[in-house]
């Protein structure tokens, strides 16, 4: 017959009832042994483990089932913020809807603006690239920013709310916008950004909403992967997010047009371990999407 308690904890639907009764059936079991003391033999004295009351051991159990044990979330914590990110940037992608009609004229203007800022302005910050997307959600552009830390970040925000040249190229901008994001982000370890090059043709920028909890997973598979695609093409970058929109994951590829596009990406999957990649990363998304993009005349990846 099933207590109540363990009724109940069945009912939130965190715990299957296999794992209920298996948890009523642990606390009976040391319930029973702390009522037979008479009937134990004598034991060398208890340890800090043994001391513990039955309404600790219970809720000790309880926190195992429903969260996970201590050790692993220790270990998780560790790995995420030591081994994942490379540690050595902060990046940010900067994400602008140009109203419709407007796209030249503002490309003028962050054409003035953004290498002011990286040759006068910043000395801390680099601008990765920056790109108009063809295929996706058009009328956007896209940029993304290199900070050498978070002092950098802090750094450069503060000279831009203060320098009069930058102000007044960034209100022109502002006028031919419908909204604009930003969202702050690390490297991964094992996929650095690519340094400034010229290489012509297309970028295509992908992006993954995650569920909660596996970016380690998805961590795990894709330095697999990422080993398997570099017998094809250069990847070019890949981050996940720190602040604004979370559990997001990107990959930045370049490709010389949409045919070659295919074409890699078909070859791929015979390589060993990319099928595998991509059957273990699927149930980990919750959404994607991918924007074909040109660079602009001033991207340093162009």
């Amino acid at each position: 017959m099933l207590r109540p308690f363990t009724t109940k904890l069945a009912a939130t639907g965190k715990v299957p009832l296999r794992q209920a009764i298996a948890f009523q059936r642990q606390v009976h079991s040391s319930a029973t042994r702390l009522q037979s003391n008479d009937e134990t033999p004598v034991s060398p004295p208890a340890s800090e483990e043994t001391k513990k009351t039955l309404p600790q051991k219970a809720s000790h159990i309880v926190r195992s089932i429903l969260h996970g044990s201590e050790q692993v979330r220790q270990e998780t914590k560790y790995t995420l913020s030591k081994v994942l990110a490379r540690g050595k940037y902060v990046h940010e992608l900067a994400t602008h809807s140009v109203k419709p009609g407007c796209m030249e004229e503002y490309k003028a203007v962050v054409g003035e603006l953004y290498p002011l800022i990286v040759r006068n302005l910043s000395p801390g910050v680099k601008l990765v690239g920056s790109w108009e997307t063809d295929i996706g959600e058009l009328d956007t552009a896209v940029h993304i920013w290199e900070y050498k830390g978070y002092p950098a970040l802090s750094t450069a925000y503060s000279t831009y709310r203060s320098d009069p040249e930058y102000q007044r190229l960034h209100r022109k901008m502002l006028a031919l916008l419908q909204s604009r994001k930003s969202q702050i982000m690390l490297e991964f370890q094992f996929w650095p950004t690519h340094p400034p090059a010229s290489k012509g043709g297309l970028y295509e920028l992908r992006s993954y909403m995650l569920k909660s909890g596996t970016l380690l997973e998805w961590e795990q598979n894709w330095r697999i992967g990422v080993e398997c695609r570099k017998h094809h093409e250069v990847p070019m970058g890949a981050w996940f997010s720190q602040l604004g929109d979370l559990n997001q994951v990107h990959h930045l590829w370049q490709y010389p047009d949409l045919q070659v596009r295919k074409e890699v990406r078909e070859s791929a999957w015979s390589e060993n371990g990319w099928p595998e990649t991509v059957l273990n990363t699927v149930p980990l998304i919750q959404k994607m999407s991918s924007r074909i993009m040109l660079p602009m005349s001033f991207s340093s990846l162009k």
